[in-house]
């Protein structure tokens, strides 16, 4: 017997807004597959509002209310039986963030939660990680976001430590991180490594996904600090017109990717990596994966 249900996860991030589509397969005898069905992603990005001026602005509420309003058809149209939307570090240090929840609320009947950086990190873990994961190998896990990055020290398997670190790609962007959480960041990577012999580096979110498109490697295979130093290098001698006409970036890809490498490459320095492995997953994926095991909380569409 072979049953297929539809799950949705909305991502409001700091840079975009991501709906994912998936897939619930189920069939007696055989573990539970999860398949991507759909994929559309927004670039509104809050982050430039909040963190510059402390809320959304008019501009981008309309542009996110009628994101939710698209997503809310394309739910109706694929079928989508339950969903989770979450958002992330712009909503959440919004001064009109409840308001503006309140307001899709409102309008388009989707729930949004805000979370903390902690219950993002832990909803990434229900991902498919551990089928990337070597039991006896140690891992730092870095997940570099517009707002916020997350970081996690995986040994044999299991999480020790995890934090969350308000250094992100659209706040260095706009040059508000400050030089004290660069240092907090470094001694945390240091302390929380220092035991192990040998550590790698398993990095997601969009930039380090998009890198290791172009670097045309097969799946499980890692980029080497030496190779991601050297791509660093070379956007730096592009414009930003020019990441975009003669690399091919998309417009709002073709600025974040710069402090992005920034981010993976100061945690392989400071955890001593030589390699970093792209599982090519992130909170969307985790979040599907929450619904179906009940760990969160769902909706109904």
């Amino acid at each position: 017997m072979l049953t297929i249900k539809k799950y949705a996860a909305i991502d409001i991030g700091s840079n975009a807004v991501r709906l994912l589509i998936a897939n619930i397969i189920e069939e007696k005898g055989k573990v539970t597959r999860f398949k991507k069905s759909s994929l559309v992603r927004v670039p509104i990005r809050l982050g430039s509002d909040v963190f510059m001026k402390g809320k959304i602005s008019k501009y981008n509420s309309e542009r996110l209310l009628d994101t939710m309003q698209a997503f809310k058809l394309l739910m109706k149209s694929h079928n989508v039986v339950k969903y989770k939307a979450c958002a992330t570090s712009a909503m959440r240090e919004a001064s009109n963030g409840d308001k503006m929840t309140s307001s899709i609320l409102e309008q388009t009947d989707i729930k949004i939660d805000i979370i903390d950086g902690e219950e993002e990190a832990a909803i990434i873990a229900a991902t498919d990680l551990n089928s990337y994961i070597n039991p006896n190998k140690t891992y730092l896990y870095v997940d570099v976001g517009g707002g916020s990055s997350e970081f996690t020290v995986i040994h044999n398997g299991n999480s020790i430590t995890s934090r969350s670190f308000k250094i992100g790609t659209v706040r260095l962007l706009n040059d508000i991180v400050k030089s004290e959480t660069w240092n907090q960041l470094e001694d945390w990577i240091k302390l929380n490594t220092k035991d192990f012999e040998k550590i790698d580096v398993l990095g997601t979110g969009g930039n380090i996904n998009k890198i290791f498109k172009i670097s045309g490697k097969s799946i499980g295979k890692p980029l080497t600090y030496f190779y991601l130093t050297s791509y660093y290098n070379m956007l730096q001698t592009y414009s930003y017109e020019e990441r975009i006409s003669e690399l091919d970036l998309n417009q709002d890809r073709a600025d974040v990717i710069i402090p992005a490498c920034r981010i993976y490459l100061s945690a392989m320095k400071w955890s001593g990596a030589k390699d970093i492995f792209v599982p090519k997953i992130g909170l969307a994926d985790g979040i599907i994966k929450s619904i179906y095991f009940e760990t969160v909380s769902s909706n109904t569409q």
